[in-house]
C-alpha cells in the first residue's frame, strides 16, 4: 500500500492536489501557508481539506511504522514467510494488522501455553479434526503425572482450541460486526452511591440502556465519567446465543464427541478471550469517536471565541469584581499597556460604594477611558449596576467580559514575565481588559482547554485535543494576521513558521533595535532563516511602513508582480490601495504564469482593495435583565436577554446574567429540524430566550430561543 493512493481513497481528492500537498508538507510548509499561498499547486484546497491530508498522512505513517516493527519481530522469531509478509503489508488498518500478528505475539503464561507444555497440542489438533471415533481411548494416551485424568487432558486441549479460535480473523471480525451493529451500553447505579450528593448530576444514568452505535458523544462521555468517578457500573452487551451460534456454524462440521468438546471450547473462547477483548476494543473505538466529536465541537467554539468581536485600540478601564476582597481596577492605554491599578470596596462587607463611584469617575476622566470591561465572575452584576449609575463626563461604554481562564493566565509564566512587579489580581484584571480590546491576542496566552468553551475536555484524548486546539489557534492567528511591532511572544508563536523560540527572538530583537520598518528587516532576526521567512512573512503586518504591501496579506514573493502591475498601469502601488476603480481595470489574465494563476491574482487584488482587512465584527454593548440576580429570580415564561457562552451537539448554553447558564436544547432552537447548532447560533451571540423550566435543586435551566 502506497501513501498517495491511500490518502486519495480516504479523502476523494484529486491525485495532483494530494501529491503536491504532500510534497509541500514534506518541505515543512504549514497548513495556513499552503492554503493561502500555494493555491495553484493544491487546486485551491482549503485548510480543512489540507488538514485531512495531514491526518491521513500521519495515520498511514503510523501504520507503516507498526508494520516494520511487526515484520522485524516475526523475523526474529524465524516465522516470517512470504505469505505472512504479504498479509502484514496488505493490512489497511491497525486492527487488521494486529489480528495478523496475534498468533505470534509473545504472551504471558496462558492456560493454553501450560497445556502445550503438558504435551496436549496433538490432542487438540485431533479434536479439531472432528474425526476421532473413540475419544476417551485417544485422550487416555495423553494422561500423565501432570495431566492426571481424562477430564484434565480434555480441559487442556480445550484451552488450546479456545486460543486458536480467539486468533481466527474471521471469528474476530464476525463478533466485531455484532458489536458494531447490535451492542447496547447500559449503566446501573452502585447502590451505596445512590444518595451521594456528587452522584446526583449523573442521575439520568442510574438506570440507562441504549444502542452503543447510536449513543450521542456527550452522553457516552458523561457515562464514562460517572463510571470513572465510581458512581455507576457500565456494561456492553450483545446477544450471546446468536454470537455463539454463528461461531459454531463456522467451526463445527460434525456431531460427535469432538464437536461437544469444540462447543465447550467455543463458549470458553467467547467468554474468556474474545468478548472481553473485542467489547473493550469496541468501547475504545466508541470513545475515539466520542472524543473526535467533542474535540470538533471544542475547536469550533474556540475558533468563534478567538475570532470574537474586538473593541479595537481604545483606552479601557477593566474591573475584576469581588465582594470581601474588593474590585481590582486597572487602566489600559490603546495598546493594552498598564497605566494604573488600585482596589475599591463598593460591596459588602465594606460597602464603600460612594468612594468607589468617585474613584471610577476620576480615573475615567484622568485616563481618557473610552470603555469599561467588567469580569463576569463573583459580584459582576452588582459591579455592573454600580458602574451604570456613574455619570461620566465622556461617553463610556460598559461591557461584561468572560473571565474564563483569567486566573490560569494570571498565575502563568507568561503573566509573570509581562508583569513581574504585580500580583495575580492585577494581572487578572489586565487580562479582562485586553480581552475586550482584542480577544485573539489575549486568549492565545491561555491553555485553550481552560477557556471554558467545551464539554468533557478533561476526559478526551489530551494529545489529540491539544493538537486540534493548537491548529485552531494557528488558523485564527494567521487568518487575522499579526502586527509584528506590537504582538506578544505568545501571539507571534502561532504565526506560520515561527514557533515559541523564534517568537522570543523576534521580541528580543524588537526590544533591542526598535520597531521593524519593513518585512525585509524581519530576516535580521537571529535564527530566522529563509524557510521560516517564507512561511511567516505574509502573515506578519507592519503598520505605516515604507511599502504599503507590508501591511497586507500580499506575500513578499508577489511584490515584483504587484510592481509590474503598477508599472503597466503607470501608477504607484500606493495609488491602487483602496481604489476599486483602478483595481477593476487590471487585466488579471495578462499576469497568469506557470506558477501564478487566477486564485493568487484574485487574492492580491482583494488585498489591494482592502489591505489587512480584519474580518471580525466590532464589539457591541449588552445588558442583562437587572431584575435577575440568582436562579431563584427566574420564572417560567419570562423573556430574557442572554449571551451564548457554549455550543454543543445537543444545544447551546446561554448566560442570562446569573451563576448558572441555561440550556437551549437543540429541539428548542427552531421549529424545524436542526442538524448543526452552529447554523442557528454562534458563540458570544446576543439573543432573547424564553424560560421553559427551572430546577433550583439541580441548578438546571431549560430555555428556548426567541430571537
Amino acid at each position: 500500500m502506497q501513501l498517495l493512493p491511500y490518502i486519495i481513497q480516504q479523502t476523494q481528492l484529486t491525485s495532483k492536489s494530494v501529491e503536491n500537498t504532500i510534497s509541500l508538507l514534506n518541505e515543512d510548509a504549514t497548513i495556513p501557508f499552503i492554503s493561502r499561498y500555494r493555491k495553484e499547486m493544491t487546486g485551491n484546497l482549503d485548510e480543512v481539506q489540507i488538514g485531512e491530508i495531514v491526518k491521513y498522512k500521519e495515520t498511514f505513517e503510523a501504520l507503516e511504522k507498526r508494520k516494520k516493527a511487526i515484520l522485524k519481530a516475526l523475523e526474529e522469531q524465524h516465522v516470517l514467510s512470504e505469505e505472512l509478509t504479504q498479509k502484514v503489508n496488505n493490512s489497511r488498518d491497525l486492527i487488521a494488522l494486529e489480528d495478523v500478528y496475534l498468533p505470534f505475539k509473545k504472551k504471558r503464561k496462558t492456560k493454553a501455553e501450560t497445556a502445550r507444555l503438558q504435551g496436549l497440542e496433538p490432542l487438540a489438533k485431533m479434536i479439531m479434526s472432528q474425526r476421532v471415533n473413540d475419544l476417551e481411548h485417544t485422550v487416555s494416551k495423553y494422561t500423565s503425572n501432570e495431566v492426571e485424568t481424562i477430564e484434565n487432558a480434555l480441559e487442556g486441549a480445550r484451552f488450546i482450541i479456545a486460543e486458536w479460535i480467539n486468533e481466527r480473523t474471521d471469528i474476530r471480525n464476525n463478533i466485531r460486526r455484532e458489536l458494531e451493529r447490535h451492542a447496547t451500553i447500559s449503566s446501573k447505579i452502585i447502590k451505596t452511591k445512590k444518595d451521594d450528593e456528587k452522584a446526583q448530576k449523573f442521575k439520568d444514568y442510574f438506570d440507562w440502556n441504549e444502542s452503543l452505535s447510536r449513543i450521542p458523544s456527550h452522553r457516552f462521555l458523561a457515562i464514562l465519567r460517572a463510571e470513572s468517578e465510581g458512581f455507576i457500573r457500565v456494561k456492553v452487551e450483545i446477544d450471546t446465543e446468536r454470537a455463539l451460534q454463528k461461531m459454531e456454524e463456522r467451526i463445527i462440521r460434525s456431531q460427535n464427541e469432538c464437536s461437544e468438546q469444540i462447543e465447550l471450547a467455543i463458549k470458553d473462547a467467547f467468554k474468556r478471550l474474545l468478548y472481553p477483548s473485542l467489547s473493550n476494543e469496541r468501547l475504545s473505538l466508541a470513545k475515539e469517536k466520542a472524543d473526535e466529536d467533542a474535540i470538533i465541537v471544542f475547536s469550533k467554539n474556540l475558533k468563534q471565541l478567538l475570532l470574537g468581536a474586538p473593541l479595537g485600540e481604545k483606552r479601557v478601564l477593566a474591573i475584576d469584581p469581588g465582594f470581601r476582597s474588593g474590585c481590582k481596577i486597572v487602566c489600559l492605554n490603546e495598546q493594552g499597556d498598564l497605566e494604573h491599578n488600585e482596589t475599591v470596596f463598593p460591596h459588602a462587607p465594606q460597602n464603600q460604594s460612594f468612594d468607589a463611584i468617585k474613584k471610577l469617575s476620576s480615573l475615567a476622566e484622568a485616563h481618557k477611558i473610552e470603555a469599561i470591561a467588567i469580569g463576569n465572575g463573583t459580584a459582576s452584576r452588582e459591579t455592573e449596576q454600580l458602574v451604570k449609575k456613574i455619570q461620566f463626563k465622556n461617553n463610556v461604554d460598559v461591557f461584561v467580559v468572560s473571565e474564563a481562564g483569567a486566573s490560569i493566565y494570571s498565575a502563568s509564566k507568561i503573566a509573570r514575565d509581562e508583569f513581574p512587579n504585580y500580583d495575580v489580581t492585577v494581572r487578572g484584571a489586565v487580562s479582562i481588559g485586553r480581552r475586550l480590546q482584542n480577544p485573539l491576542a489575549e486568549l492565545v496566552k491561555i491553555d485553550a482547554k481552560s477557556i471554558g468553551v467545551g464539554q468533557y475536555q478533561h476526559d478526551v484524548d489530551q494529545t489529540k485535543l491539544k493538537k486540534s486546539l493548537d491548529n485552531t489557534v494557528e488558523s485564527c492567528v494567521n487568518t487575522i494576521g499579526v502586527n509584528i511591532n506590537t504582538a506578544s511572544g505568545s501571539l507571534l508563536s502561532y504565526v506560520s513558521g515561527i514557533g515559541p523560540k523564534l517568537a522570543e527572538n523576534i521580541v528580543n530583537y524588537r526590544n533591542e533595535n526598535g520597531s521593524f520598518t519593513s518585512r525585509t528587516t524581519i530576516k535580521k532576526v537571529p535564527r530566522l532563516g529563509g524557510k521560516a521567512y517564507e512561511q511567516a512573512a505574509g502573515f506578519l503586518r507592519i503598520k505605516n511602513g515604507k511599502n504599503p504591501l507590508d501591511d497586507s496579506a500580499v506575500h513578499p514573493e508577489s511584490y515584483a508582480l504587484v510592481d509590474k502591475i503598477s508599472k503597466d498601469n503607470k501608477k504607484k502601488i500606493a495609488e491602487f490601495i483602496g481604489n476599486s476603480t483602478l483595481i477593476k481595470q487590471i487585466q488579471l489574465k495578462n499576469y497568469i504564469t506557470k506558477t501564478i494563476g487566477l486564485p493568487t491574482l484574485e487574492d492580491i487584488v482583494k488585498e489591494l482593495e482592502k489591505p489587512g482587512l480584519d474580518p471580525r465584527a466590532k464589539a457591541k454593548v449588552f445588558s442583562f435583565d437587572k431584575n435577575i440576580k440568582t436562579i431563584s429570580d427566574l420564572r417560567i415564561g419570562q423573556l430574557l436577554p442572554g449571551i451564548v457562552n457554549n455550543i454543543t451537539n445537543f444545544g447551546c448554553f446561554v448566560d442570562v446574567g446569573i451563576k448558572e447558564s441555561g440550556l437551549i436544547h437543540v429541539s428548542n432552537l427552531s421549529d424545524t429540524f436542526v442538524k448543526d447548532v452552529n447554523t442557528i447560533v454562534s458563540l458570544q451571540q446576543q439573543i432573547i430566550v424564553k424560560v421553559l423550566e427551572v430546577d433550583v435543586v439541580r441548578k438546571r435551566i431549560q430555555l428556548a430561543l426567541v430571537k
